[in-house]
């Protein structure tokens, strides 16, 4: 690969993680980027910029620069990538050699989108980009050996996009991949505090909400949390208890999308595969997989097992990492 460091990247419209070779996963940072409107100078890029979203005043803008896993704005996410390879390629090396990058894409992306995100890692400062489907590096970071002429399959939940997968032989037999992920469950629960409160609660509220009481299966004792948000009606400050039971009703419709595509995927999936299928089970990772109780209610709803990897987060960048050392013997893992 050269004397340049390899560098797997997880590009996710929420967070950005990177994997060295050799150190595992050195950066974990909101993919979001602040800057003057007046005159478009970076302010902050990561956990900074992140606790400026929706705290500031007309002329500073926090952007996430990708969104439903594509960029949206490709000079930001250039900005952004190019602050993040340089707090991980350090050294004397790195003055004179460019890193090879592995960078993982949505399951289903086109060829537009492909360019756009291989153009914005060599201007960041990539020697070679190498993409690798977002699936096939959770399938490879959660332990699975793909190299197998048997199925596995995979459901990774991120921020922006639901990919799905069945895999055999490092390929992709059946996949989806859709715009319902941790996102768009944020906007359920915004919506849904709206409409029956009358409360206009900001995304990290509704975050919060999400991680701390939010669920996709009843739980066996309800929880509540206290929230802060402003009253439509009046325009005055308001606080309420929101439920767990709530929650399950807010996350009802997206986390049925979620398992309407699961269960297209294994309505087309190869008898011989489904029965590989099930016997090892289904695997979940990324962030929304933590929902409580989605392992559960797709296990219930598809007749499978479900299994929640270890360090699910962490999954798809460790996986870029690890294709970065197998890719010579392995070809098909990366590309389209």
């Amino acid at each position: 690969m050269g004397l340049g460091l390899n560098i797997g990247i997880d590009l996710g419209t929420a967070t950005v993680l990177i994997y060295v070779h050799g150190k595992g996963v050195v950066l974990r940072e909101p993919s979001v980027v602040a800057f003057n409107t007046r005159t478009n100078r970076v302010l902050a890029v990561g956990e900074r910029a992140s606790l400026m979203l929706g705290r500031t005043p007309d002329i500073v803008k926090a952007v996430h620069p990708l969104r439903e896993g594509v960029i949206s704005d490709f000079q930001i996410t250039e900005i952004m990538l190019k602050e993040f390879i340089s707090r991980v390629n350090t050294g004397f090396l790195a003055r004179y050699f460019k890193p090879t990058i592995v960078v993982s894409v949505p399951g289903v992306i086109t060829p537009v989108e492909q360019k756009a995100v291989e153009d914005a890692c060599r201007h960041a400062g990539a020697r070679e980009v190498y993409l690798i489907r977002e699936p096939i590096a959770a399938a490879i970071g959660a332990g699975i050996d793909i190299t197998q002429a048997s199925g596995s399959m995979i459901i990774d939940i991120g921020g922006g996009t639901t990919d799905i997968a069945v895999i055999s032989l490092c390929r992709p037999v059946v996949d989806a991949s859709i715009k319902v992920a941790g996102d768009k469950l944020d906007d359920a629960i915004v919506r849904y505090v709206r409409r029956k409160h009358n409360v206009l609660i900001g995304e990290q509220t509704a975050e919060e909400l999400k991680i701390n009481i939010g669920c996709a299966y009843p739980r066996e004792e309800e929880l509540t949390m206290e929230v802060r948000g402003r009253n439509l009606i009046t325009g005055m400050p308001a606080i309420l208890t929101v439920t767990s039971t709530e929650m399950l009703e807010a996350l009802e419709e997206p986390i049925s999308a979620i398992f309407e595509s699961v269960h297209s995927v294994l309505e087309q999936t190869p008898p011989e595969l489904m029965a590989d299928l099930s016997q090892r089970g289904i695997v979940m990772t990324g962030g929304g997989s933590l929902l409580y109780g989605l392992d559960r209610m797709l296990a219930t709803r598809v007749g499978i097992e479900v299994i929640v990897a270890e360090d699910p987060v962490s999954c798809v960048a460790i996986g870029t990492g690890i294709a970065l050392d197998i890719m010579d013997r392995y070809a098909d893992i990366t590309g389209f």
